[in-house]
């Protein structure tokens, strides 16, 4: 695959290119790395594309897996409340979701 657009959440990009260059470097290289026409699994059911090979998210999904872990990345998942109380968040980010839940509530 080709890195064609990026967006930048909360100017993550920007982020790892001042700060983790190597991770960025380590991200582009998994990018190019998938194969994406390995990817159209998917048989559309829509009437005007019936029967056409689209790319298929889960397999999608599943490549980057597979490149990721190879590399010896794993997920990470933080749950959290927002509140559009600033203050609050702050005091509540780092205990449980229940106990955010509750306090935010």
């Amino acid at each position: 695959m080709k890195i064609t657009e990026t967006y930048s959440h909360l100017n993550g990009l920007e982020f790892l290119l001042v700060h983790k260059p190597s991770l960025w470097e380590e991200i582009r290289i998994v990018i190019e790395t998938v194969d994406a026409d390995l990817c159209r699994t998917k048989v559309s059911k829509e009437k005007t594309m019936m029967g056409k090979l689209l790319f298929s998210p889960v397999e999608l999904n599943s490549t980057f897996n597979k490149l990721f872990r190879s590399r010896s990345w794993t997920e990470s998942r933080v749950s959290y409340w927002v509140t559009k109380n600033e203050k609050l968040i702050r005091k509540t980010l780092m205990l449980s979701a229940d106990e955010q839940k509750r306090k935010i509530k």
